[in-house]
């Protein structure tokens, strides 16, 4: 009995992250994004492509493995509602980056898949180092364009609500940059701050989903951002998604 005890407190460590995984997510409302090159593919049972691009959030930070990151989690769900449509989303998060980083790898890491949605996670490193906002803004309204140019939708994701970001000065400025670059350039706005203050009214502190690193999320942040993103994705669709989805 010594021995399995033992054994059982070596084990729960790595056993922890998918426990933590498993656990159901604090409901919160669905945000609604506008997404017509998605809902026109579910419609004409085209492929579905989706490049997820960002950072460290994005890559997985934090998590227990690829199949815990937000992206991963995101295309089974997707997949598990519409089974009869090709879906891939794919994993083009590079931790550390920001966003002259990814404007340089934006055509061969994003573009060159021919994506139907990009979903963009920035910010956070731009909180970090201290970028001024107007500079962020105009950077990341010309990798938007860009995408926008070849009839892919274009979903911005802001920033976790962990304490490395609440205590950099100025991460209010990068978040309003990104919420008024979604107005104006017609792109969408899925925001993890809404959803993480949604997550705290309902009796779920931001610290459950946030990893001890005080940045990342952990397994179960990652797998509630997926299911709530999957949510306004699926919305997004419209009456094609649930009509695939009965199939």
């Amino acid at each position: 009995m010594r021995r399995l005890a033992t054994l059982a407190a070596l084990l729960l460590p790595c056993l922890a992250p998918g426990l933590a995984a498993a656990q159901p997510c604090p409901q919160a409302p669905s945000q609604t994004i506008n997404l017509p090159a998605i809902r026109a593919a579910v419609t004409y049972a085209a492929p579905l492509t989706v490049v997820a691009f960002g950072s460290s959030s994005t890559e997985g930070a934090a998590s227990s493995g690829p199949a815990a990151t937000y992206p991963a989690q995101l295309e089974a769900q997707l997949r598990a509602a519409l089974p009869d449509l090709p879906v891939a989303v794919l994993n083009r998060g590079k931790g550390g980056q920001e966003v002259y980083e990814m404007l340089a790898r934006l055509e061969t890491d994003v573009l060159a898949e021919h994506p139907v949605l990009v979903i963009w996670q920035a910010g956070a490193n731009a909180v970090l180092q201290g970028m001024p906002a107007e500079e962020f803004r105009a950077a990341l309204a010309e990798g938007i364009a860009r995408i926008h140019a070849t009839g892919a939708d274009v979903v911005l994701m802001d920033s976790q609500r962990a304490p490395r970001i609440l205590q950099a000065p100025g991460f209010e400025r990068l978040d309003a940059a990104i919420d008024g670059l979604a107005e104006a350039t017609y792109a969408e706005l899925f925001s993890r701050a809404a959803l993480m203050r949604a997550w705290e009214a309902a009796g779920t502190p931001s610290a459950e989903m946030i990893s001890p690193d005080g940045l990342h999320h952990n397994d179960r942040g990652y797998a509630c951002v997926a299911e709530a993103l999957a949510r306004s994705i699926l919305a997004a669709a419209g009456t094609a998604a649930a009509q695939v989805a009965k199939r």
